[in-house]
C-alpha cells in the first residue's frame, strides 16, 4: 500500500487540527532491550543535573556507612556478650589483676576429647566454691585447606565458647571472656562461675 503525501492545503489543516489536541500521554513510551540502559529524561535548557554521588575530594575517606555482613571475631563477640557479673571484677579479671584459682590445658586434645574433660573440670570447679578458673584451648594451627569452604584456625579455641553456653555448663558459667596475654591472650579464657 502507498502512502500519499498531503497538498500544501490539506497540511494546513492538519497542522490546526494537531495545534488543538491534547496528548493523551506526556511523553510515548520508551521499549528498552534488557541490555540497553535506561535513558535519561531531556533536561530543559540551563538546569543542571543533580549528582548521584555527594561531592568528595581525591583521598577523603567515604561518608557513607556500609554495613559488612561478616562474621564477628571470637574476641569481638565475647566483648558483646552482655555483662552478668560485677563491672569492677570484671574489669580487673580482663586487665589480668585477678589469679585464676585453677586452670586446665585441653591443648591437643581432640574436640571429642576435650568436651568431657571441660565439662569435668567446670561442674568439680563450681562445687568446689571456685568462682575464676582458665581454660586453655591453644590457639591453633593451620592445617591443609584443600576444600571450597575455608576452615577456622583453632577448633578447640571456637568450640569451647559454644560448649560454655550449652547444658550442662551454660547454668555454671556466668561470664566468659579472653583471657589476659599473661595468662594466655587469645588462646585461652577466663570461666568466672556462678555460686552454687
Amino acid at each position: 500500500m502507498r502512502r500519499r503525501t498531503l497538498h500544501p492545503e490539506e497540511q494546513e489543516i492538519w497542522q490546526a487540527v494537531a495545534r488543538t489536541a491534547k496528548p493523551m500521554h506526556k511523553a510515548p513510551p520508551i521499549f528498552l532491550k534488557p541490555s540497553e540502559p535506561k535513558p535519561t529524561p531531556p533536561q530543559p535548557a540551563g538546569t543542571l543535573a543533580t549528582p548521584r554521588l555527594p561531592a568528595f575530594r581525591l583521598g577523603e575517606k567515604s561518608r557513607i556507612k556500609t554495613g559488612h555482613d561478616i562474621l564477628p571475631t571470637l574476641a569481638e563477640s565475647l566483648a558483646a556478650a552482655p555483662l552478668q557479673m560485677d563491672a569492677k571484677t570484671h574489669g580487673k579479671m580482663t586487665r589480668g589483676k585477678l589469679a585464676p584459682e585453677a586452670r586446665i590445658d585441653l591443648h591437643g586434645l581432640t574436640l571429642s576429647e576435650a568436651h568431657p574433660e571441660l565439662i569435668r573440670f567446670i561442674l568439680n570447679a563450681q562445687s568446689a566454691g571456685l568462682r575464676l578458673v582458665l581454660v586453655i584451648t591453644g590457639k591453633g594451627k593451620r592445617g591443609h585447606d584443600t576444600g571450597p569452604i575455608p576452615t577456622r584456625m583453632g577448633a578447640l579455641r571456637h568450640q569451647v565458647p559454644q560448649w560454655l553456653r550449652l547444658p550442662p555448663l551454660g547454668p555454671a558459667v556466668l561470664q566468659v571472656s579472653e583471657a589476659h596475654l599473661k595468662h594466655g591472650g587469645s588462646g585461652a579464657y577466663y570461666i568466672y562461675l556462678r555460686r552454687r
